[in-house]
């Protein structure tokens, strides 16, 4: 590395956009224009060629685009049977979107603990909620790392005939034994927001499922209930249509996605090896379950590393500072729930920019900046 103390004067984001739409810009307004020209604005033939495309990619039978990945979570739990009163099991370390989503319809969270290294939940914390007699379990592949223990968990479902929700949101791409995260379960759930690995240029989502009983109800709650137009079937149904726009785009971005997600997991190998502060912890993960949609490290000291990189010009955030059952809007509710590892990483985890764009001078900047650190 080349970068000192003394070249830190660029301002890096913890996020940024516009090469990405630069570098793209032709093929994005070529999209645009046809969808345009097409006169067909919802549920047309980019949106259908999207769908087809990315259910290829992932492996499933079935993808259905939806408005954004909340509503993806919201829609597919409804599609896998539940609703008011059900309880069902969640992660509390992933900025309470499941919880969200389970608020809409009126579900009960069941939280469960994730590992310390991985950040995921595990196989004996699923087996608890099911213990405790939870209606289905959603996992979390967070960062953008594959939950290792996926398959166990899928198969443990299966036997005890809980349903399993794969929220793929920060996970696009990323693999098990060349099985990608959203196909182990009975459905998986992705969001298309922008800075996603895969992301539109406004809001988006998508489930996907190699069911044909779940993809049949998905088609009817993204848009009324409808079984046929203006018959409505089902309820709990909305408005929750992928926009033909976003889809056109997505499929721009869909086949350099591999390529993007490899430049991720380069740069954050890139940190990890170069990183040598001994109070920063980096993650370990280097294969192809990684994407690296996030790259997180640990501190005791987290506030005072985070100030020293604003000074140094250095954005970073925090995924994510309050455990869900901490919100404010839950007030006492939670009182009885603690979670260990959950509330220990709450206090440590440190988010660097991590996104293909960033340039190698740009990751030695950050390198050389954490590293300058001292408490």
């Amino acid at each position: 590395m080349t970068a000192t103390h003394k070249d830190l004067t660029t301002s890096i984001p913890i996020n940024n956009m516009s090469p990405k739409i630069e570098a793209n810009l032709n093929e994005i307004m070529a999209a645009c224009h046809a969808v345009i020209a097409s006169g067909r604005s919802i549920l047309g033939p980019a949106v259908k060629k999207f769908e087809t495309d990315f259910s290829i990619y992932l492996g499933a039978k079935h993808c259905i685009g939806l408005a954004n990945g909340t509503e993806s979570i919201e829609l597919g739990l409804k599609a896998l049977g539940i609703g008011k009163s059900s309880v069902v099991a969640t992660v509390a370390n992933a900025g309470m979107y499941t919880t969200t989503a389970l608020l809409a319809i009126g579900a009960h969270p069941f939280f469960i603990d994730v590992d310390l290294t991985t950040r995921n939940t595990t196989l004996s914390e699923v087996n608890r909620a099911i213990d405790a007699g939870v209606n289905a379990v959603v996992v979390t592949h967070l960062y953008g790392l594959a939950t290792p223990e996926i398959a166990s968990i899928a198969k443990l479902c299966a036997q005890k005939g809980i349903p399993l929700l794969e929220d793929c949101a920060q996970a696009h791409g990323a693999e098990i034994d060349g099985k990608l995260v959203g196909t182990f379960g009975d459905a998986g759930s992705f969001s298309f927001y922008p800075t996603k690995n895969l992301g539109a240029l406004g809001d988006g989502g998508a489930i996907v499922t190699n069911r044909s009983d779940i993809a049949e109800k998905m088609h009817q709650l993204r848009q009324y209930g409808w079984s046929t137009k203006y018959r409505v079937e089902i309820p709990g149904a909305r408005n929750s249509r992928l926009d033909e726009i976003q889809a056109a785009i997505l499929s721009v971005f869909l086949p350099k996605l591999d390529k993007a997600n490899a430049r991720r997991r380069e740069i954050a190998a890139r940190y990890t090896t170069h990183i040598n502060n001994p109070k920063v912890q980096t993650p370990e993960q280097t294969g192809t379950e990684f994407v690296a949609h996030l790259y997180v490290v640990q501190c005791s000291q987290r506030d005072q590393l985070r100030e020293h990189l604003q000074q140094m010009k250095i954005s970073s955030d925090i995924h994510y500072p309050i455990p869900d059952y901490s919100q404010p809007i839950f007030g006492n509710y939670f009182g009885g729930v603690s979670l260990p590892n959950t509330e220990h990483l709450a206090k440590e985890i440190l988010t660097l920019p991590c996104y293909p764009e960033l340039t190698d001078a740009e990751v030695d900047l950050v390198i050389a900046a954490v590293n300058s650190w001292q408490s």
